[in-house]
């Protein structure tokens, strides 16, 4: 069974939605699921799963959240990229650039992202929830 986690953060709800979307998508794979908000994946060794799920909303200026995420991903990026890693995450306004700009900070880190990133504007609707999903049965 694949160990697989869902590391996130999210402060309106919406990206807390799209990562129990993921963690359903795994479990419904077969997958063992941690599912950790950032606090949490700080003290857990991340480099004990086989596939990571990254989840976090856009910011001011479309950037990840830089008080908790930001810090916890620029740690462990490196550690991570030989492991299976998808993003994800919401935006409330622009045009996904946060995520752009998080794709390429993964390229620069020798990460290669195993599925296309998911990001919905606001409330995750039905088809944000099924393409979260299949991203967690992706990386499962």
């Amino acid at each position: 069974m694949k160990k697989t986690a869902v590391v996130y953060w999210s402060g309106t709800g919406n990206t807390a939605a799209m990562a129990d979307a993921v963690a359903a998508g795994m479990k419904e794979a077969g997958a063992d699921v941690s599912v950790l908000e950032c606090s949490e994946a700080a003290a857990t060794d991340l480099t004990a799963f086989d596939a990571i799920a990254f989840g976090c909303p856009a910011m001011g200026d479309e950037s990840l959240e830089d008080g908790d995420f930001e810090p916890l991903f620029s740690d462990v990026k490196k550690k991570v990229a030989s492991k299976a890693v998808a993003l994800f995450g919401s935006y409330g306004w622009g045009d996904g650039e946060w995520m752009r700009n998080w794709e390429a900070d993964c390229r620069a880190a020798g990460i290669k992202l195993a599925c296309e990133s998911v990001i919905c504007c606001g409330e995750p609707d039905g088809d944000a929830v099924e393409a979260c999903k299949a991203l967690g049965k992706a990386l499962a």
